[in-house]
């Protein structure tokens, strides 16, 4: 698994948590910028070719997105899609990360909202359910609610 590519899709995932809402806050990019500092880089060792700790890419894509104006739907099927390209690769330390990271943003900016909790929802039985990622991306609407 290529680790800058797997951080570039954890800043596509915590952008969609930020931005299901219709905007980020202020106080979103910088729990952003903590929880990378804190929960990424301690645990990575890699860098680049000037010395970037690769982890830091999850903040880099953050921003790339942000500044496409991407969607969070858009960014969150982007990170669904490599988890169900590379779902072998993803240990239980690396899917509890994830989550982790996604609640934490969900929960910087006035706590967890209901499209944040949907959001939330869907990333938990996408990491941890044997269930095709197809029916997850497919079921996914704009409300965060499944079809009945």
């Amino acid at each position: 698994m290529d680790l800058r590519q797997l951080y570039a899709e954890i800043g596509k995932l915590l952008y969609a948590v930020a931005d299901v809402d219709g905007m980020i806050s202020k106080k979103e990019k910088e729990s952003l910028h903590k929880l990378i500092q804190s929960r990424l880089t301690q645990r990575e060792t890699h860098t680049d070719e000037f010395g970037t700790n690769d982890a830091w890419y999850a903040e880099f894509e953050f921003d790339v997105a942000e500044d496409q104006i991407m969607s969070s739907e858009e960014a969150f099927e982007s990170f669904l899609e490599y988890v169900r390209e590379h779902k072998k690769d993803f240990d239980p330390q690396m899917r509890d990360i994830c989550l982790t990271l996604a609640s934490r943003m969900a929960e910087s900016y006035r706590h967890s909202n209901r499209k944040e909790l949907a959001l939330l929802r869907q990333l938990k039985e996408a990491l941890y359910t044997d269930e095709p990622l197809d029916n997850i991306l497919h079921d996914r609407n704009p409300h965060g609610k499944k079809p009945e």
